[in-house]
Formats: C-alpha cells, sequence, structure tokens
C-alpha cells in the first residue's frame, strides 16, 4: 500500500464515520460549485440573448420593419427574468443567500472535524487505489 503524505495522514481521535460525512459535505459543496458555475452561464447567456435582440432591432429598423422593431424592443430587450430582477441581481441573490453561508459552514464544519484537513475520504481512496510502484499512481 502507498504511504500517505503527512498533509494527508489521519489526524488522532478522526474515525472513519467522521471522514465519510466530511467527504459527503465536501461532495455538495462542489455541487453548489458547479450549480454556481451553471447559473453564471445562466447569466451571461442572457445577457448575450439581450445583445443580440438590441442587434437584431438594429437590423430591423435598418431593413425597414420599424413597427416590428418597436415591438420587440418593447417587449423583449431589457425584459426582467423573475419578477422585478435581471439576472445579476438571481446571481447576487444566490450568492449571498446561499452559496456564501453555505461555504462558511462547510469551513466550519472541517476545521471543527477534521482541523481542516480537505479531501481525506479522496486522498485514502487514492491510497487505496494505487497500485504500487507505477509512477503514475503515487503522492
Amino acid at each position: 500500500m502507498t504511504e500517505l503524505p503527512e498533509e494527508f495522514e489521519r489526524l488522532d481521535g478522526v474515525d472513519t464515520p467522521t471522514v465519510a460525512a466530511v467527504g459527503a459535505l465536501s461532495e455538495a459543496m462542489e455541487t453548489v460549485i458547479r450549480a454556481r458555475g451553471a447559473l453564471y452561464e445562466f447569466h451571461q447567456l442572457t445577457g448575450k440573448a439581450d445583445n443580440q435582440v438590441a442587434e437584431a432591432v438594429k437590423l430591423l429598423r435598418t431593413a425597414g420593419h420599424d413597427y416590428v422593431a418597436d415591438q420587440v424592443e418593447r417587449e423583449i430587450a431589457g425584459r426582467n427574468v423573475n419578477d422585478r430582477r435581471w439576472t445579476f441581481q438571481v446571481v447576487e441573490d444566490y450568492e449571498r443567500t446561499y452559496y456564501e453561508p453555505f461555504v462558511a459552514r462547510y469551513r466550519r464544519v472541517g476545521d471543527q472535524l477534521v482541523d481542516g484537513q480537505r479531501h481525506q475520504q479522496e486522498a485514502e481512496m487514492k491510497q487505496d487505489r494505487a497500485t504500487p510502484g507505477e509512477p503514475a499512481h503515487g503522492f
């Protein structure tokens, strides 16, 4: 079995159920990070679409379709995605009310239960799966 580097050695008094619980919370944190990324993608794509609508309105006017351009501009350009909210406000709400508290609690749990040691479960999994003598499997 491959030796764990000192930075990944399990701390005294930390049992397997605790490592599993912190690992599960870590996995949840990773999911929240992915959700945050998807939200930023939504924000950017919606903003891009709004800019494309503005360009379409300009082209409609150039083509002599002022009435249609006026309708698109009035009904779609700059439209809220939620009640009185643009996507940047949705992102800010998520950051403030969900993401930041989640990160803070995640860090406190890690500090309280495993003295801030991150990815203990993954390090032990790597140790278990490593093939002795294979350089690509070592730490």
